[in-house]
């Protein structure tokens, strides 16, 4: 006898119907009876006798009814127990990623999980490239969103499981001479106030280098980690700025004629570490999706 019979006579009884059971447990009447008479030929004795509107548990039924439901409620609490050890209703994920990542390659992967495992709980460090490498180095973190190459001493630590191509765009006020225009060489903002990502960022050194490249300096007047706060700044008239094409606004954003300004990002985890059971189902929904 198995949990799978069990539940069957347990639909029996709360429909009073064998075909109405039947259909609740997507199975035929046929295999249903079947799976009735092969269990009371087991004890010797009717567990339903029929009535005019359906079925009805006998003495014997009412007992083996009482009993299935309790051992069906253990085998869902042992179940239940279980998960939650390997981590897919009580876990935690921990995940860095520069701002980028954190706010828009994330978001969707972890809004899938929680429909799934609602009891997962996720823990977001937003962190520039080195930081997130020794996050995940150390333990303080299961998994990370890098740009690449990996900048870290012991970068090659560190697994690359997916890579994603990103483009950094151009985006400017509203006044600006570029406005409405779809690409920029360096020389067009050369001498503009810029909005940038902090000094030292993997992204700001991509600007910069190849900025240099071209000869122009740029005029940097403010440095951010959000890219929502550069996107404002620029509306608002404090300068020009460069953000990632996934964080680009309605209508705004252009590519830069004097070579795209691409990068490659990393998702990453350590390689003398297997990832949590929790880990492992966001990273596959995060690799999905990207």
């Amino acid at each position: 006898m198995d949990l799978r019979v069990m539940r069957q006579i347990v639909e029996i009884a709360e429909h009073g119907h064998m075909t109405r059971a039947a259909e609740t447990l997507g199975v035929t009447q046929s295999a249903l009876s079947a799976a009735l008479r092969k269990l009371e030929d087991e004890l010797g004795t009717e567990l339903f006798h029929r009535t005019g509107h359906g079925v009805e548990a006998t003495e014997a039924g009412k007992v083996f009814i009482e009993h299935a439901r309790i051992t069906m409620l253990a085998a869902d609490q042992t179940t239940r127990a279980v998960r939650s050890l390997v981590g897919l209703e009580t876990g935690s994920i921990r995940v860095g990623a520069g701002a980028t990542a954190a706010g828009y390659l994330l978001p969707g992967a972890i809004q899938a999980v929680r429909a799934r495992y609602p009891g997962l709980r996720f823990s977001i460090r937003e962190a520039g490239s080195a930081q997130v490498a020794q996050g995940v180095l150390s333990g303080e973190l299961d998994l990370g969103v890098v740009t690449l190459p990996i900048d870290h001493p012991r970068g090659d630590e560190l697994m690359v499981v997916k890579e994603i191509r990103d483009e950094l765009m151009l985006i400017v006020p509203e006044g600006h001479a570029l406005h409405g225009r779809k690409t920029f060489r360096w020389s067009d903002i050369e001498g503009d106030p810029v909005v940038a990502f902090e000094a030292g960022s993997a992204v700001r050194k991509l600007i910069d280098a190849a900025a240099a490249e071209h000869g122009v300096g740029l005029e940097v007047v403010m440095e951010l980690r959000s890219i929502e706060s550069i996107v404002q700044m620029v509306r608002a008239d404090i300068g020009v700025g460069f953000v990632s094409k996934h964080g680009l606004p309605p209508n705004m954003g252009l590519r830069c004629k004097d070579g795209a300004l691409t990068r490659r990002l990393g998702v990453v985890r350590a390689l003398d570490r297997l990832p949590s059971r929790a880990s492992a189902v966001f990273e596959g929904e995060l690799l999905e999706r990207l």
